[in-house]
């Protein structure tokens, strides 16, 4: 009869080898892991249908000339050296510049400034002023356009009857000098709300002990929103700014809406991604406009893709 070992002595010759089955952990992380692929492919799928296949489709397209002699044509950059040179898209792509430089920064001033009056407590009916603020972002963009279209009208238009009863010349909204500013009014009254729910969520995420601890030092609400809030709120305003620039590219339902109103101001290239539509469905000039729209696509991300490196690199460096 053998005797065991003690624990911690070698084994002797005639010991039975140590079991070696699979742990729980390591099956269970092989099970996660599949499912995780699992659950991944709907959205892999969609985005492959859904956003790399009509870039890659609208690049292919970019590569073409339809010709009246000798049918579709492949003229490789061709395309892309006319949109270089054209003046009407240049003209598109500066104005939709100069509504960014000024209508995003306004935009997200008014939002974090009702961010933090929403978030300071200090405000009555908090709860009915959020909601009040965020809800121009349920109206549809047609609607919106159409309803501050009506109101800039120079004729029968509120704006217009207000300063004759109050006699007082009013400058038409509608005419070349104020429409830009007109439609930067438009989409900052759509979007003031939807930024301003982003800010509030990154504000309610910081914890309680630091406006404890800042309050036990003795600072008052201004402070806190200084020292505490808004370096909490980088992020979400670099979040916000992205989406801001990527929108300011893509701005096509207000300015072509307000065509209808003013067609004399508002012309088929008033913007870029206006240009790109007129130049698909009423020029019939499918290649060009694929052009155009890459372009476009190019510009965006590398204004985005800046926007997002510059509010990093402050952020670390603070």
């Amino acid at each position: 009869m053998r005797t065991p070992s003690p624990p911690g002595a070698p084994r002797g010759e005639g010991s039975a080898p140590p079991s070696r089955r699979p742990t729980s952990r390591r099956l269970a992380t092989g099970s996660q892991g599949r499912y995780g692929y699992l659950f991944l492919t709907p959205f892999v799928l969609a985005f492959l249908v859904g956003i790399v296949a009509p870039l890659l489709y609208a690049a292919y397209l970019s590569f073409f000339q339809e010709r009246m002699v000798g049918g579709t044509t492949f003229v490789g950059f061709d395309n892309y050296a006319r949109a270089l040179e054209d003046q009407l898209l240049r003209a598109g792509l500066w104005r939709v510049a100069l509504f960014l430089a000024i209508q995003v920064p306004l935009m997200l001033g008014l939002a974090l400034l009702a961010a933090l009056a929403i978030d300071s407590g200090l405000l009555r009916w908090a709860p009915l002023f959020r909601i009040g603020i965020f809800i121009p972002y349920a109206v549809p963009a047609v609607v919106a356009s159409l309803m501050w279209g009506y109101l800039y009208g120079d004729r029968f238009g509120l704006v217009r009857q207000i300063g004759d009863g109050l006699g007082v010349d009013t400058p038409n909204l509608l005419g070349s000098s104020w429409m830009l500013a007109s439609i930067g009014n438009v989409v900052t009254w759509e979007f003031v709300g939807y930024n301003m729910l982003i800010l509030y969520a990154a504000l309610r995420v910081i914890p309680e002990e630091l406006y404890e601890a800042a309050a036990i030092d003795g600072a008052g609400e201004f402070r806190k929103a200084w020292s505490i809030k808004l370096p909490a709120l980088r992020p979400a305003l670099l979040l916000a700014s992205v989406f801001s620039v990527i929108g300011s590219f893509q701005l096509f339902n207000e300015p072509n809406i307000m065509q209808s109103l003013a067609p004399n101001v508002v012309t088929t290239s008033y913007t870029p991604n206006m240009y790109a539509y007129n130049l698909a469905f009423n020029g019939q000039q499918f290649n060009y406009s694929a052009a155009v729209a890459v372009i476009l696509g190019l510009v965006t991300a590398v204004v985005a893709f800046a926007v997002q490196v510059s509010g990093s690199r402050k952020e670390h460096a603070q």
